[in-house]
């Protein structure tokens, strides 16, 4: 599934992918996602926000547990954040259709609209609108590059902007969320399992600084005459890695728009995005508060999403029934032929063994992700994270090894076989 995935939105000059929401890659995944659920005999419904809902069972009987994650990427990211998760969620199920399970419960795959917030600036659109953490007012008239509100994109894509909103209905038929995804930091790197469970998502938002000056020409206007708004620009770039280190959050600054973006002119606008995270809310508000003092311009609040504590009960049950799995040869999914090209087979260590019946690492992440909206609307929310070698991700080079995809998928089976019973 992953090497059908591989050529859409693919840009062989990087080798990174380009899956915008709502673009032609983005309606091309959601195809593909409708096929895998005809392949298995699914219900596929589609709520009033876009994200799509694949299902095993009668949700309106009774809430079940679903699986997935997102298809969407950001711009020149790699090939497992979110696919994985879609993909690991269809092959779970073909496991448990192979070791004969019947669930007692509804059990359903989704797949999220616009997770990566790339081409609108927000995050988690889909489960933000479906839990009613957005507005549909704000949300439609959010705006991409090309100036396109998302209403006139949903309008060209056949969809009904006047649909969206909090869905209720929907909601109800979710009774327990669980996230597969790729780890995009090194914390199971050096462990000796292949897959972890996490313990929170740290607390983290987006803010954009407008700096003004005025546009001039680049060779006639003296230094001492200009009004240059990419020197505030800069220093601020340059402050926000400093308050960073004292505030002990992370902070970015990876998207400015230059107007008019003329080589041969002083600019008259900057606008720069900041992205700051870190394990307490206090810690990123006094960095941001600090860094907006310090330029003299206001720091637009565009999203925010409080910390995460995954609920430990849960957490902690999951975790036991992933260390189990990994360590049952029966149940193994790598067993299937199709991944005969994996080195190794899943569960295999690297570094500190992890022992025999152990749990599997309970980590936070830094990370956030459609769990983390599902957990803060009040469903029962569980994450597991496959292991990322380099810890590299959104680039090209994110990476995860075929084996441990397979001993993702044998802990993602055996933990929605466990909770639907």
């Amino acid at each position: 599934m992953l090497d059908d995935l591989a050529r859409i939105g693919h840009d062989p000059s990087t080798n990174g992918y380009v899956r915008d929401a709502w673009s032609a890659a983005d309606l091309e995944l959601r195809e593909w996602f409708r096929g895998e659920a005809d392949r298995l005999g699914l219900d596929l419904r589609e709520d009033r926000n876009g994200n799509l809902w694949a299902w095993w069972g009668d949700p309106s009987r009774e809430p079940g547990v679903v699986t997935g994650s997102h298809l969407d990427s950001v711009r020149q990211g790699g090939a497992f954040d979110g696919p994985l998760g879609v993909v690991s969620a269809f092959a779970a199920l073909d496991l448990l259709r192979r070791r004969g399970v019947r669930p007692a419960r509804p059990l359903g795959v989704a797949c999220f609209t616009d997770e990566e917030g790339a081409r609108f600036g927000v995050p988690c659109v889909g489960s933000r609108l479906l839990t009613g953490a957005l507005a549909p007012d704000r949300a439609l008239g959010l705006t991409d590059d090309a100036g396109d509100t998302l209403a006139d994109v949903l309008t060209r894509a056949g969809r009904r902007p006047g649909d969206l909103g909090k869905d209720d209905e929907t909601l109800a038929m979710v009774g327990t969320f669980v996230e597969l995804h790729v780890e995009q930091g090194r914390g199971l790197a050096a462990t000796g399992s292949p897959v972890g469970v996490a313990s929170a998502i740290w607390p983290h938002g987006r803010w954009r600084f407008d700096f003004r000056g005025r546009a001039d020409h680049a060779g006639t206007t003296r230094l001492e005459d200009r009004d240059d708004p990419m020197l505030p620009f800069a220093r601020m770039v340059l402050a926000a890695r400093e308050a960073a280190v004292r505030h002990g959050v992370v902070a970015t600054v990876g998207r400015a728009r230059i107007s008019p973006g003329n080589t041969n002119a002083v600019p008259g606008l900057v606008s720069a995005w900041l992205d700051a995270r870190g394990p307490g809310e206090a810690e990123v508000r006094a960095l941001v508060a600090e860094l907006a003092e310090g330029a003299g311009v206001e720091a637009a609040e565009e999203s925010w999403t409080p910390v995460v504590d995954f609920e430990a009960g849960l957490r902690d049950h999951l975790a036991a029934v992933a260390g189990r799995a990994l360590d049952d040869p029966e149940g193994a999914y790598g067993e299937d032929p199709g991944l005969a090209r994996a080195e190794g087979t899943p569960g295999e260590t690297r570094g500190l063994a992890r022992a025999e019946g152990a749990p599997v690492p309970v980590l936070p992440t830094g990370a956030g992700h459609d769990a983390g909206i599902l957990a803060a609307a009040g469903v029962p929310t569980a994450m597991l994270f496959v292991r990322n070698p380099t810890g590299v991700s959104h680039s090209p080079e994110e990476h995860a090894d075929p084996a441990d995809c397979a001993a993702g998928v044998t802990a993602l089976a055996s933990v929605l076989e466990d909770l639907c019973r």
